[in-house]
């Protein structure tokens, strides 16, 4: 397999992840004038989305992996119940996250912000009164996205990210601080800001949705399968890939509650940090994605192409690291200042960015290689990896939390590599089999 091909769905799959990155950093950017608690409470609070679309990614990726499958298999029938399963299991889960994240946002708000009190406190319950309702809106777009990727189709959502995006561009100001007569909102502006924004993407997005040629074929057959079938597929292809994005998510806030043993300006630091760093790690998701939809269509064609498809996504991602961490040592300060760091915050900032080189280029390899178990329907064993990782990381990083950034960074680039270790070798087993398999069908003909 060429990578020419990978890259080629990779690169719209990462302007669409990256909207989301970029819809919080532009929120960061906004509030930064409002002062470090506001910074500290958006940069915080748009975690938390991180970890929330790790649970809608079991109705998206499962929809994509599934339709991806049956477009390789030309089953339109199968199509359209992997279509009907994934907005099934949207209609199941979007209400309870929605409601229930609204009704629990001060103790959500206490739990990630590690107990801090006072202003930072109360701006991160402000942000999540608007944008956990708005989750709603969130998820409808992160299904229409993964449904068509499964038809092949990555660049409707890449430009449906520009959409929403620009327009979160446009809004945030005139909502935050009030612009063109409007009442200042502060951080709540931001998170309408953002719930408009996406909400004018998702009525575009099912308009072309509509237009699709696969999925309008798809329309016309009888599905493969009834609802509840449909739903108990898409649900058991999408739990190991949102559990594994999940637990690394949960891993990601836990260490939020970490550093802010350090204070607040290391907080902030953190939180601005971590969006830059996303920039690089949604390359990383870009390539699995790209990776998990060319595994899902080749054997849905009968045709096994894990081994090269894998060797062509851990040397995309692994050059992807390097590129980043290269990127950040050198750009570092800048990055900070571009998010109107200052003082302190810039200096630890800068300093986290500069130590974060190892850790990128192993996680990177490590997401990248998962795309090839995603789409074969091997995701359990990814997660439990991520698993073993994360609850290596935690501790590790409270030992070092001593260390200050610099032993956050260190525990995270120790946990990367147990991961990288152990996805590695979990490939190299998956392809002596498959050559064992080979040379056993060969024997048998001769």
């Amino acid at each position: 397999m060429k990578r020419g091909r990978l890259v080629s769905l990779a690169v719209p799959v990462y302007f669409e992840l990256l909207a989301g990155v970029v819809a919080g950093i532009i929120d960061v950017l906004w509030v930064a004038a409002l002062g470090g608690a506001a910074v500290a409470a958006v940069a915080v609070a748009t975690n938390v989305e991180n970890v929330l679309l790790g649970v809608i990614m079991m109705a998206a990726s499962g929809t994509t992996v599934l339709v991806a499958h049956a477009a390789g298999a030309r089953d339109p029938g199968a199509v359209r119940s992997a279509v009907r399963g994934g907005w099934a299991l949207f209609a199941l889960v979007t209400p309870a996250v929605a409601v229930g994240g609204w009704l629990l946002r001060e103790p959500l708000a206490r739990l990630v912000l590690g107990g801090h009190e006072g202003d930072v406190l109360a701006l991160t319950v402000g942000y999540f009164a608007i944008s956990l309702p708005g989750v709603a809106v969130f998820f409808a777009q992160n299904l229409l996205d993964g449904i068509l990727k499964g038809a092949g189709d990555t660049r409707t959502p890449m430009g449906l990210s520009f959409l929403g995006n620009g327009l979160i561009l446009v809004l945030d100001p005139l909502l935050i601080h009030g612009l063109l007569g409007l009442p200042p909102l502060g951080v709540r502006g931001a998170a309408l800001a953002t719930v408009l924004g996406r909400s004018v993407a998702l009525a575009v997005g099912l308009a072309a949705l509509r237009r699709n040629r696969l999925l309008r074929e798809a329309a016309r057959a009888d599905p493969a399968h009834g609802t509840a079938q449909a739903l108990r597929r898409t649900a058991a292809t999408g739990l190991p890939i949102s559990g594994d994005f999940l637990v690394r998510m949960v891993g990601s806030l836990a260490m939020v509650a970490i550093v802010a043993r350090l204070g607040v300006s290391s907080v902030a630091a953190y939180g601005i940090a971590t969006k830059a760093m996303y920039v690089a790690t949604m390359a990383f998701y870009a390539v699995r994605q790209a990776a998990a939809i060319l595994t899902a269509h080749a054997l849905g064609a009968g045709r096994d192409q894990r081994s090269a498809i894998g060797r062509q996504a851990v040397l995309t991602g692994g050059a992807l690291g390097a590129g980043a961490a290269l990127t950040l040592l050198v750009a570092a300060p800048w990055v900070m200042a571009a998010f109107g760091a200052q003082g302190e915050v810039a200096w630890a900032g800068t300093l986290f960015l500069r130590c974060l080189g190892p850790y990128l280029v192993l996680l990177a390899c490590f997401i990248a290689l998962g795309g090839v178990f995603q789409g074969g329907g091997a995701s359990r064993q990814l997660v439990r990896v991520t698993l073993v990782g994360v609850a290596v990381q935690l501790p590790l990083a409270y030992g070092l939390s001593g260390w200050g950034l610099p032993g956050i960074c260190s525990a995270m680039a120790l946990s990367a590599a147990l991961q990288c270790a152990a996805v590695a070798g979990l490939f190299l087993r998956l392809t002596r089999r498959r050559e064992d398999s080979v040379r056993t069908r060969i024997a048998a003909l001769r």
